[in-house]
């Protein structure tokens, strides 16, 4: 996909749940889309306005909710205060989250099936998805620790 275009299947959800791609929600995708990835909805706002200055704060509230609707976005729940948003991937990954300084990076190594398989016989629960965090300290944080250790 170029840098800047909202995909194809993004327009289409859009348009087969009657919902019109206003400049304003291609912008919002996009810059989702574009590694700006884990943004809570102020962060995306203060991104977006740059491009559209008269871009409101509700309507970022508002499109990030129908995205999530729409399985367009994942809302992620980094600490008790924010949500976060990311693209929909197709990709499993992995969140690592610097109890330091709340830095949030991805691992895509999956988790193995036979884990999945394993939970999934155990506690007859058929798994749709997995969301794993995990936590620790980034390389500058780990540092730090040391130096005050």
């Amino acid at each position: 996909m170029k840098k800047g275009s909202v995909s194809r299947s993004s327009k289409q959800i859009l348009a087969k749940t009657g919902q019109r791609l206003t400049n304003q929600r291609a912008l919002l995708l996009d810059l989702i889309r574009q590694g700006h990835g884990h943004v809570d909805a102020d962060e995306l706002y203060r991104i977006a306005r740059v491009k559209r200055p008269r871009l409101s704060l509700s309507t970022v509230y508002r499109s990030l909710q129908l995205f999530k609707k729409l399985g367009l976005v994942e809302e992620r729940h980094f600490d008790d205060t924010h949500h976060h948003y990311e693209a929909k991937g197709s990709r499993e990954h992995t969140h690592l989250f610097c109890l330091g300084c709340g830095q949030v990076s991805e691992y895509f190594e999956p988790i193995d099936d036979g884990i999945k398989q394993k939970i999934s016989k155990e506690k007859d629960f058929e798994i749709d998805g997995i969301e794993t965090r995990i936590l620790g300290y980034c390389s500058n944080c780990k540092a730090k620790r040391k130096q005050g250790a």
